[in-house]
């Protein structure tokens, strides 16, 4: 297919001319299926390459995203631990400036 993308239409003509003269005209039919055979044979042969490399790659992008997602879910409960240990920092202090505040009044 792609070798006639380059090709002119003069160019086609006698391409077809010259296979109509080297196998004759009663062959081109026989010659026609086959090029048709070959063509699906070669379309069949992609889409099950496309379809290894899809189900192979669906496994590891399968992997990844479960890894994904632990370390998501380890880095929130890293924050949250993170967050009590700041706000307990902040209620202890709080806690020693009003006891320093009420022995200074006194």
């Amino acid at each position: 297919m792609l070798l006639f993308l380059n090709l002119g239409g003069g160019e086609v003509f006698i391409v077809v001319l010259v296979v109509i003269l080297f196998f004759g005209s009663d062959k081109l039919p026989e010659i026609a299926k086959g090029l048709g055979k070959g063509i699906r044979q070669i379309n069949d042969a992609k889409e099950q390459i496309q379809n290894e490399i899809q189900k192979s790659t669906s496994a590891f992008k399968e992997e990844i995203n479960k890894h994904t997602s632990d370390i998501r879910t380890e880095i929130n409960e890293a924050g949250q631990s993170m967050k009590r240990q700041i706000d307990e920092a902040a209620t202890a202090i709080k806690d020693e400036g009003k006891v320093i505040a009420d022995t200074t009044k006194e």
